[in-house]
């Protein structure tokens, strides 16, 4: 019995010991001078998030955060697959890692929930609204937030998306969308989406999905229930799925127009949203104050929308109503994509190596 005791007494110990080396090893690294080491984490491979994590990186390494060098930065992806989102969470905020920093709602939710304790301090980014997201942060009070969480929202321009529509296409009367309930992001869009609707006398008509396999057959419900457009909001699973949107929309030769660039690159007529490379630099930005010692209690969650225009008038061809583009409209596009070719008001630089 007294060898047992001794066996258990000695386990807790090395615990103890372990803890102690894995803590004294985290604070080291904090305020030592060592390169910190971060963990990026992204939902899916998706434009719009790849352009935010350039976005980061290329934050961070203005911060003098460069992998290899002086941090060490491991990227993450769940590729669209919840379970795996959860494993990679649990893993990323055991305490192998100085800052965790996300890029979408869903990953964002994932952590969050993962990290409950606070072992990890959390930076986020690339998120419609924060507040709907579950993870202790109240709209209108940016400084009441979890301690060890802080980040940026963007809650992209929703009515200003169906103006333009309207004003490239005055006789526009029906608009569909799809959405996935299961995204709190989602959801605040459609909600706004049905308020801008209403005021601008457009019938919004929905279609909801669980999954990305179900949006071919959802967008093509919504062609045939008569739709003159769908609009694409800042949903993942549609997202993932855009092209199912796309063809849809052809078959119908109606348009889609969205708010989450650059959706012009497969198809879409317009986007009216963020540049969300600049969204994930500010987000680099922000991790970068927290990676040299910032009070996160005193850092507020903020919203931030740097407007980006892209437009593609080819997308215009063949349709069943007439949609122009007014020349003031595309003299101020941040991208044209017409006959001749794709025309770049200002180009991005390429992602850190």
């Amino acid at each position: 019995m007294n060898s047992l005791r001794r066996c258990l007494l000695g386990l807790l110990l090395i615990a103890l010991a372990s803890g102690a080396l894995l803590m004294s090893d985290r604070q080291q690294r904090t305020h030592t001078g060592a390169p910190p080491k971060i963990a990026i984490f992204q939902h899916v491979s998706q434009p719009l998030l790849d352009d935010g994590v350039a976005g980061i990186l290329a934050a961070l390494a203005a911060a003098g955060f460069v992998d290899g060098k002086n941090a060490f930065i491991q990227r993450f992806n769940a590729e669209n697959d919840i379970a795996t989102g959860n494993a990679i969470a649990r893993q990323i905020t055991s305490g192998a890692f100085d800052l965790v920093i996300t890029a979408s709602t869903l990953s964002l939710q994932a952590v969050a929930n993962a990290n409950r304790a606070g072992r990890a301090k959390h930076v986020f980014g690339i998120v419609a609204d924060p507040a709907s997201a579950g993870v202790g942060i109240l709209r209108d009070r940016p400084l009441d937030h979890p301690a060890h969480l802080v980040g940026i929202g963007t809650f992209l321009p929703v009515k200003p998306a169906f103006e333009l529509a309207l004003r490239l296409n005055p006789a526009l009367k029906t608009v569909g969308v799809v959405w996935n309930p299961g995204e709190s992001n989602s959801e605040a869009f459609t909600k706004k989406a049905r308020q801008a609707c209403a005021e601008l006398g457009l019938e919004l008509r929905e279609a909801t999905i669980e999954n990305s396999s179900g949006v071919l057959e959802a967008a093509s419900s919504l062609v045939s229930r008569g739709a003159d457009a769908l609009w694409v909001g800042g949903d993942v699973t549609v997202m993932v799925a855009l092209d199912s949107v796309i063809g849809a929309a052809r078959k119908g030769r109606i348009p889609v127009f969205s708010i989450v660039p650059p959706a012009v690159n497969r198809g879409a007529i317009f986007d009216y949203g963020a540049n969300f490379y600049e969204v994930g630099k500010d987000t680099g930005a922000l991790a970068a104050q927290v990676l040299r010692g910032a009070d996160m209690r005193k850092l507020p969650v903020r919203n931030e929308v740097p407007q980006r225009i892209l437009v593609n008038t080819t997308a215009a061809q063949g349709l069943k109503q007439v949609w122009h583009f007014p020349a003031d409209l595309l003299a101020g596009a941040d991208t044209v994509i017409d006959s001749t070719g794709r025309h770049e008001k200002a180009a991005r630089p390429s992602m850190p190596k």
